[in-house]
């Protein structure tokens, strides 16, 4: 169907129309609206290359708290706090998993707790039933500072005696997690 059959079909009284076309003028303003949205988004998007995309292009700030980063509310800026959700409890499983089979060791930390300590090879052995992702899993929990091992990435056979110490305990651990999971929970209910 062509642009001027829909035109014609719309100027035509409702009465006329026969029952398969009850409701296309709904359908047309639907499309219509979400075009315009869609053309709205691409002449702010910087990176866009549509016709007349240059007329609104915002200047990509580093400074911006929002520099790359999913728009607020869209199903990418979803997708990636469910994602933090999601590793985040298995960056605590994998620290309950330590202090559950790990042992402790005579170094203690700033405020006299004991901290635990296995080695990859045994960790590698009893995680990998729960989740293929022990590595990826292991860096997240340095990066946030729970664990410390040597070495950037380690491999299995070949690092199974590097020591893999737990250095919060589980509460601050939970704590540090709980805090995070609210605010990504607090953001959601924002965005909508």
């Amino acid at each position: 169907m062509n642009k001027e059959e829909i035109d014609r079909l719309l100027s035509t009284p409702s009465d006329m129309r026969s029952c398969r076309h009850v409701g296309l003028s709904e359908k047309v303003a639907q499309f219509n609206k979400q075009a315009d949205q869609h053309r709205d988004r691409q002449a702010r998007n910087p990176f866009s290359t549509a016709e007349g995309a240059t007329l609104d292009k915002p200047k990509l700030d580093k400074t911006d708290p929002n520099y790359g980063r999913p728009v607020a509310g869209s199903k990418t800026d979803i997708r990636g706090k469910r994602a933090y959700t999601h590793i985040s409890r298995e960056v605590l499983q994998l620290c309950q998993i330590i202090y559950e089979n790990g042992e402790p060791i005579e170094e203690m930390t700033e405020d006299g707790r004991n901290q635990i300590v296995i080695s990859f090879g045994e960790l590698f052995q009893i995680y990998t039933g729960i989740s293929n992702k022990v590595v990826g899993v292991l860096l997240r929990a340095r990066k946030h500072k729970f664990v410390d091992f040597e070495g950037e990435t380690l491999f299995q056979r070949r690092d199974d005696d590097v020591p893999i110490i737990l250095r919060k305990s589980l509460s601050e651990i939970g704590e540090i997690f709980q805090a995070q999971m609210e605010k990504v929970a607090q953001d959601r209910l924002d965005d909508n």
